[in-house]
């Protein structure tokens, strides 16, 4: 099958060179959008990320080209528009489950890093200044943790903080038995909002959960409690978060998605001055820790999403579909 990989990463190619070798590959760097939208004539599949345009417009160039398959590197698929898919008769597949592993893993990074002021410590620790005044950080035994959707993800997270002897709160429409055996309480959103020492965010965004924590939300939460973002940006309204990392609502702040992470995250802004007021904001409060969307970066996940997406592309070339989004 022809197909043309779009935002392709270095850590990437080589593995969809192997793997991929029963198909006809062009490596595009440059993210799909209305623009390059024309380096797919000719092809039968494009290959996507997240941070690629797949509104309707691009969706019906490419359908107009002979476009026939959207394989997403991903799981998430918030960025394409199904109905237009759907209007123009191009079929959507994705990548459901990686390494939940990697994404949980690096949650509880954000976590220790954030509570026992490692950064801190090491930045200081430059300046040859040992003090400890300053780092004094809290046990997660026996705290609180709440989490907010109970997928893939947030049940491998739920796992690793059962080990650390915490107490585990959740919501989710569709409360799974693993978790249960893990005794996790699912509990209804102000529950978990109002009791949990740290509230880690691991739903999809979709119409119901964008701007799941806005003002309204931070104002149900307990002084000082920590937030995790490591599902996507927009579940979290920056300004309310900004304001309620001010008024000391939200005492901590780990955050490996962002709002408006589009055309910043994934590129080297090194030599631009960044004029997002908002991120230079949020970025500046030294209770904020912040990352290019990296949590799902392991060896193990690349790995699995080159794999399966190779194996959705031979799948729909034989005529069969796996991983389809309806």
């Amino acid at each position: 099958m022809n197909v043309v990989i779009y935002n392709i990463k270095a850590y990437e190619k080589p593995l969809f060179t192997t793997m991929g070798k029963m198909h006809n590959l062009l490596f595009v760097a440059e993210a799909l959008s209305l623009a390059t939208v024309e380096k797919a004539k000719g092809y039968d599949a494009v290959c996507c990320f997240v941070t690629d345009c797949l509104n309707k417009d691009v969706i019906n160039t490419l359908a107009n080209q002979g476009i026939k398959l959207i394989a997403l590197r991903s799981a998430g698929f918030d960025h394409v528009d199904l109905a237009a898919a759907e209007l123009a008769g191009v079929t959507v597949v994705r990548v459901p489950k990686y390494s939940p592993e990697a994404i949980a893993e690096f949650t509880v990074a954000l976590i220790l890093i954030l509570n026992r002021k490692i950064l801190t410590a090491y930045v200081q620790g430059l300046d040859n200044n040992f003090l400890l005044d300053g780092l004094v950080g809290f046990n997660l035994y026996k705290k609180t943790v709440g989490v907010i959707g109970t997928g893939n993800i947030g049940t491998a997270f739920l796992r690793i903080m059962n080990g650390f002897g915490c107490r585990l709160l959740a919501v989710d429409p569709e409360p799974n038995d693993m978790c249960r055996q893990l005794n996790v309480n699912y509990v209804s959103l102000d529950v978990l909002l109002r009791e949990s020492d740290i509230i880690s965010l691991n739903c999809p965004l979709n119409d119901q959960t964008m701007h799941l924590m806005d003002e309204h939300a931070f104002a149900k939460v307990k002084k000082n409690t920590m937030l995790i973002n490591t599902g996507r940006g927009a579940l979290c309204d920056t300004k309310a978060l900004i304001n309620a990392l001010e008024s000391g609502i939200i005492g901590y702040a780990g955050l490996d998605v962002y709002e408006k992470e589009k055309g910043l995250f994934f590129v080297d802004h090194s030599n631009d001055v960044i004029q997002d007021d908002l991120f230079l904001k949020l970025r500046s409060l030294p209770n904020v820790l912040i990352t290019p969307h990296q949590a799902f970066l392991t060896q193990e996940a690349i790995e699995s999403i080159v794999q399966t997406t190779i194996s959705n592309i031979t799948a729909f070339e034989q005529g069969h579909l796996m991983n389809q989004i309806n």
